[in-house]
């Protein structure tokens, strides 16, 4: 199991920020979390890595009461598929 871990405006999974083998990034604004990229490597891909970072940036904006603004096309096909998140999500 892979730990993934909270950066500066991002959640990663690797040794460092700089070297992530997987991450979400997002831009704060506001009362808003801007998720403007998803990138996970192909040694991880079709392990449900995406899904797992996702997951995790949907509890870190109810843990800090923020809403996520699905800019990245994998969070928007995520807040699609996952109707249970759906209010932590606007447009």
């Amino acid at each position: 199991m892979h730990t993934i871990k909270k950066g500066t405006n991002q959640l990663y999974i690797g040794d460092t920020e700089e070297e992530a083998i997987a991450k979400i990034t997002f831009i704060p604004e506001g009362d808003k979390l801007i998720a403007n990229h998803t990138f996970v490597s192909e040694q991880l891909r079709g392990q449900g890595i995406a899904k797992k970072l996702t997951e995790e940036l949907v509890a870190h904006a109810k843990e800090e009461n923020k809403k996520i603004v699905p800019e990245c096309s994998y969070v928007e096909v995520f807040m699609k598929r996952y109707k249970e998140h759906q209010a932590v999500f606007v447009k």
